[in-house]
């Protein structure tokens, strides 16, 4: 949680170059760590069964390179370009009880527009393409 889910609002949300420094290397160390434990080929962050811990990544995960890549400058890696990461997400979105509830047009307005302090003109992008959707 306080490296990876609350990593990019401690990053989007900082108004000093340290602070989001502070919280941009801890967030991409954690992701570099979930990639190293989903690499040994299990299904899940706790082996082969789903839990809590998959979900409340899930819910960063899905946003990432739609919202907190650009919008919270978390931009070091795009998911896509993890090689487990990517992967264990699309398959967790892809489940039949997580996949309706995700609406990316809902999601992009909300962070783009409900946020004047880090994007005032309250713009919201057109991409980018994700190939998961």
């Amino acid at each position: 949680y306080d490296t990876i889910n609350n990593g990019v609002y401690k990053a989007g949300f900082a108004t000093k170059q340290s602070v989001y420094e502070d919280a941009f290397n801890p967030l991409f160390d954690s992701l570099d760590w979930i990639e190293d434990i989903l690499s040994d080929g299990r299904q899940y962050l706790c082996g082969d069964v789903l839990t809590e811990a998959d979900i409340r990544l899930l819910t960063t995960l899905l946003r990432f390179d739609a919202v907190y890549h650009t919008h919270f400058m978390c931009n070091k890696h795009q998911l896509r370009g993890y090689k487990h990461i990517h992967p264990y997400m699309v398959r967790l979105y892809n489940m039949d009880f997580v996949k309706p509830t995700v609406h990316m047009d809902h999601i992009k307005h909300h962070y783009y527009y409900s946020h004047p302090s880090v994007n005032p003109n309250q713009i919201i992008p057109i991409g980018p393409k994700l190939d998961w959707l």
